[in-house]
């Protein structure tokens, strides 16, 4: 979308920005609500520079309300740019450059917009007093996440997932001459203790069998057809690699699986020898597909899981789900050297919903 200023002079041509939404959001639910988390590409087509000041989320079916507004430090925390910068230059936009702009809107669950529109505020570099307001067109909203079992059985810390600052968030790569986001919503399952360990006390921690995790099956979150595998990665020693990292091997061994609708359940990182499954496979929901491993890009025994639209960790576009599950607490990674803590408190049913970023939950057994 070509943003078209608002107001100003009659006739008169707005600066050449494009912003647009390259994944249409899809309405999520976590424990405190729901939400639509997406990103806008922001691109300057001007010879000049341009200082992003303001981007607001409106809802062209509600008079144009203001769902969300960014602006100073909270704006500037949720700019990303695809090159390395200095912060105090990321909202500043030379001719020809691009900003990712990530948005995380609460919505109402029962009611949300249809549809959103975006409107940007920027400073010209000809003046500290001249701004420019763009609005750009609608883009659509699906209301309902695809509805899954669990991928796994009982407790789980749900590590590097949804929050509008993860690492798996913030991966954008461009691949087979496109722009994606797959592991938007991909989280790093592994099992805890209530000290914050992930591996049993005593045990040799440089030994896959050592983890909580290691050996747990894997299950199919759906009916569908097997449509990607991989079985053929070695097992990683604890904090180091079998093999060298490529786009070949990060995800290590893996399954994927076509589930209906344009949707695929992708697990990483699966233990060597254990697939149960091959391409072509029928599956049934909560069938057993695979077990945890620790092979690809892995440091210790964990399963990465992720819906996507094409059976692809990296070039696909990532969406939510909706599942059931308990949230029991929650957990994080600080100290040095670096260590997890949890802390535990009374469960908070979740019905349709998606764990967030170091959350400690609850699945059904």
């Amino acid at each position: 979308m070509i943003g078209v200023a608002a107001g100003g002079m009659p006739g008169q041509i707005p600066s050449a920005v494009e912003f647009r939404v390259p994944k249409p959001p899809t309405v999520a639910t976590s424990d405190s609500g729901s939400f639509v988390a997406y990103e806008l590409h922001v691109t300057n087509l001007t010879n000049g520079t341009l200082t992003l000041r303001r981007v607001e989320v409106l809802d062209p079916d509600k008079s144009g309300a203001v769902l969300g507004s960014l602006t100073d430090s909270v704006l500037l925390r949720s700019v990303s740019r695809p090159t390395q910068i200095p912060a105090a230059e990321r909202l500043q936009l030379a001719g020809g450059t691009r900003a990712y702009v990530y948005l995380w809107i609460p919505v109402d669950r029962n009611n949300p917009p249809a549809r959103l529109k975006h409107r940007l505020t920027f400073q010209r570099s000809d003046s500290a007093s001249t701004t420019e307001v763009l609005e750009g067109t609608q883009i659509p909203v699906e209301r309902a996440a695809v509805v899954i079992s669990p991928p796994v059985r009982g407790e789980w810390a749900a590590f590097n997932g949804p929050s509008n600052a993860s690492g798996h968030r913030r991966l954008v790569l461009a691949l087979e001459g496109h722009v994606a986001s797959g592991q938007r919503f991909a989280i790093d399952f592994l099992q805890v203790d209530s000290a914050g360990s992930s591996h049993r006390p005593g045990s040799d921690p440089l030994k896959n069998s050592s983890y909580y995790a290691y050996g747990h099956e894997l299950l199919a979150v759906a009916d569908g057809i097997v449509a990607a595998t991989k079985d053929s990665i070695p097992e990683n020693p604890v904090g180091g690699r079998a093999v060298k990292i490529d786009l070949v091997t990060v995800g290590g061994n893996y399954v994927g699986i076509d589930i209906g609708n344009g949707k695929y359940a992708l697990y990483a990182h699966v233990q060597p020898g254990s697939l149960r499954v091959k391409i072509g496979d029928r599956v049934k929901r909560g069938q057993v597909i695979a077990l945890l491993g620790n092979s690809g890009n892995s440091t210790e025994p964990h399963v990465h899981f992720q819906i996507a639209d094409a059976p692809a960790f990296l070039s696909s576009e990532g969406v939510p789900y909706a599942t059931d599950f308990e949230v029991i607490g929650n957990c994080g990674i600080g100290g040095t050297p670096p260590a997890i803590t949890c802390s535990r408190h009374a469960p908070t049913p979740v019905k349709g919903g998606i764990p967030l970023q170091n959350e400690l939950v609850r699945f059904p057994k």
